[in-house]
């Protein structure tokens, strides 16, 4: 019985075509086929009335084809485990048939028995495919420059032969073997394995890139940065295939119970077979026959499938979104959440900073102000100066020479521009330099910091010898779909809440504008945690969403760690019980339909499961069912369970998923 998923075993580049003619899954098969083919010619020899010891010889092969794999697999979870499992009652249930002279009833629950496990292990092999494909993303070889005796080479090799600090060469069309940093050319990126963007990134000298994205144009010299075995690839892969061994509380359960309802079932079986013939004079032949029906429809083999089943199926659509849960406990989990808990630097915002507002006060237009602070500000790694530089760039202004530049640590810049001096930086440090601001100059600066945004001032000349220039306004930017994000999940009836660092009234200002209400402000990581524990308490169990570095404790504490952006995220991957591939708000949203609708799959399994083995138990009593018929429903039942946890979690989110990225289009 296929009721022990096995990860997924695999080297890190793409597998060998051959079959492995020792394995379970290559040789179940065609053991199935020669037990159909046994218990055909053992019928046909009958009819034929042919010697009674070739009979006895097929119907031995059909045992032995359909029940080898079940027979160890009972062994071993008797003698390694200590347990009791389907396994074993299906295997007693079918040499029970063999004592009283039934062979071919239980050559045919054999046969059914194992071909319900092929079937099983196909269905489930078409999850594990979906993980499995992320292999295929790694290329065999790449060609690496190394330095010779007669300069520098191009080398093809493994890319398990590639060192940190080797240089690879990748050509358009080629996919990057390793994460590294560009050294060298320009070109266009498909990053949508691993960020899960739609558009292709350009990349440039200086930028980070990850293993297993696509080179579109031009050609790249990448550094590598980890060895091919510890990418951002190989770390999700081994993420997803860790995810299958975290079982869920209601799978630990089952397997629980399938040990103790072995148990039952063994113990009733062995009553059954002798208190009817000895306290009520039954037919032992008879009664024994009824026993190895009871025995095989009363098993649990589709309440046992069901859960770890539909749990892969949706563990492995959320790989294939982007959604990467690390087992089924956080999947489940996650349908019963009540409450959602954002960081707010990175997560509801982008977590740069970009200009808002350019206000200029004297003689100077809006452009001419704005290029001249952003000429001061040009030589400065400040991200504000970033942030005004690439704004009047993206304004398309060339920027005057810089003579003379001195930054001052934490309060702004001094810079010699046309032989003037232009001083920019934080109101308090300007205000104390150069005195109080035109009146309507601090109105308009109140408003601004009134909004959240931080202010930057500007002066042209020396204290006493000058005169202000204007200012500039900056905050960091909401993510466009945070607003939608927020919205569906309150929809839902789901709590929201900010927590952050910044003060109050940027705090405020930022949950406005997304539409939360619940706001926790001036928090250092310690009080994160804090805030997740009070807001469980008062409202029930919470996810926290953020970035994975500051955010680790809080992370770690809330019912459900999310973490976003699993690209080259150490923190995230090892502390979050699920990651976000790539900086996108509305996977959350996808993550919870998915485990609301893998919760409601397995418990509409669960109880077709118990109906199927209620109704057969019955029949045996009432009807006096057939071993054949039996075995029909029990394993029928097995094959539809694990069926609809396919079709329900991957197959058709998987067809919806696409039609609605073709309208989109």
């Amino acid at each position: 019985m296929a009721t022990h998923i096995q990860p997924i075993s695999q080297p890190r580049t793409e597998p060998d075509s051959k079959p492995n003619w020792l394995t379970q899954s290559w040789l179940e098969p065609r053991l199935v086929v020669v037990t159909a083919l046994a218990i055909a010619a053992s019928l046909i020899a009958e009819r034929l009335d042919t010697s009674p010891t070739l009979i006895l010889l097929l119907n031995i092969l059909s045992y032995l084809a359909g029940g080898i794999f079940g027979a160890k697999g009972a062994l071993e979870s008797l003698f390694k485990e200590r347990k009791l499992d389907v396994d074993m009652l299906m295997v007693l249930a079918a040499l029970g048939a063999a004592s009283i002279n039934q062979w071919r009833e239980g050559a045919l629950l054999l046969f059914l028995f194992s071909l319900s496990n092929v079937l099983q292990d196909y269905a489930i092999g078409r999850s594990r495919n979906a993980i499995r494909s992320l292999f295929k993303l790694y290329p065999q070889e790449a060609k690496v420059k190394r330095g010779t005796e007669v300069g520098t080479q191009v080398q093809t090799l493994s890319i398990n032969e590639i060192r940190v600090g080797d240089v690879v060469l990748i050509e358009p069309g080629e996919r990057i073997p390793v994460d590294g940093v560009v050294r060298g050319g320009r070109s266009s990126v498909d990053q949508s394995p691993i960020t899960g963007e739609s558009m292709p990134v350009e990349k440039g000298i200086g930028e980070k890139v990850f293993a297993g994205t696509l080179n579109i144009q031009g050609a790249l010299d990448v550094e590598a940065t980890q060895p091919a075995s510890n990418t951002t690839l190989s770390r999700i892969i081994k993420l997803v295939e860790e995810a299958q061994d975290a079982k869920a509380p209601t799978e630990r359960f089952l397997d629980r119970f399938e040990q103790v309802y072995a148990a039952f079932i063994l113990g009733a079986v062995a009553l059954f077979i002798v208190v009817p013939p000895l306290l009520f004079s039954a037919d032992f032949e008879a009664n024994f026959y009824r026993a190895m029906v009871l025995m095989t429809v009363a098993s649990p083999c589709a309440l046992v499938i069901s859960v770890p089943a539909s749990f892969i199926s949706a563990i492995a659509a959320g790989a294939r979104r982007g959604v990467l849960f690390k087992g089924g406990a956080y999947l489940e989990g996650l349908a019963s959440i009540k409450a959602v808990a954002f960081d707010k630097t990175g997560t509801l915002t982008q977590g740069k900073p970009a200009v808002t507002d350019v206000v200029p006060h004297g003689a100077l237009n809006t452009d001419d102000f704005l290029t001249l602070v952003a000429a001061a500000e040009q030589r400065s790694e400040h991200p504000l100066a970033k942030a005004i530089v690439n704004d009047a760039a993206r304004r398309g202004r060339s920027l005057p020479a810089v003579e003379d530049f001195e930054a001052v640590a934490g309060k702004g810049v001094r810079a010699l521009i046309d032989r003037e001096s232009i001083t920019v930086g934080s109101p308090s440090f300007m205000l104390n330099q150069f005195g109080t601001l035109p009146d309507e100059l601090e109105s308009v600066r109140a408003r601004l910091e009134g909004e959240g945004k931080t202010v930057m001032l500007a002066y042209r000349g020396y204290n006493g010898h000058g005169q202000w220039l204007g200012l500039i306004a900056l905050a960091d930017q909401i993510r466009p779909e945070a607003v939608e994000t927020v919205r569906r999940l309150q929809k839902q009836g789901v709590k929201v809440a900010m927590l952050t660092g910044d003060n109050a009234r940027v705090a405020e200002s930022i949950a406005a504008q997304v539409g939360i209400d619940r706001i926790f402000a001036e928090l250092l990581p310690e009080d994160k945690v804090t805030a997740i524990r009070q807001l469980e308490t008062e409202v029930g169990p919470a996810a926290m969403v953020g970035d994975g570095v500051n955010d680790a404790p809080a992370l770690a504490t809330a019912h459900i760690g999310i973490a976003m952006g699993a690209a080259g995220t150490d923190v995230a991957l090892e502390t979050a019980d699920l990651v976000l591939m790539g900086d996108r708000l509305e996977l959350i949203d996808t993550a919870i339909d998915l485990s609301k609708r893998a919760r409601r799959v397995v418990w509409q399994n669960i109880a077709f499961a118990l109906f199927v083995i209620f109704m057969l138990v019955l029949g045996a009593f009432v009807v006096d069912l057939p071993l054949p018929l039996g075995v029909l429903g029990h394993e029928g039942s097995t094959v539809i369970v694990v069926l609809n946890g396919l079709i329900a979690l991957l197959i058709w989110p998987e067809i919806q998923y696409r039609r609605r990225t073709k309208a989109n289009r």
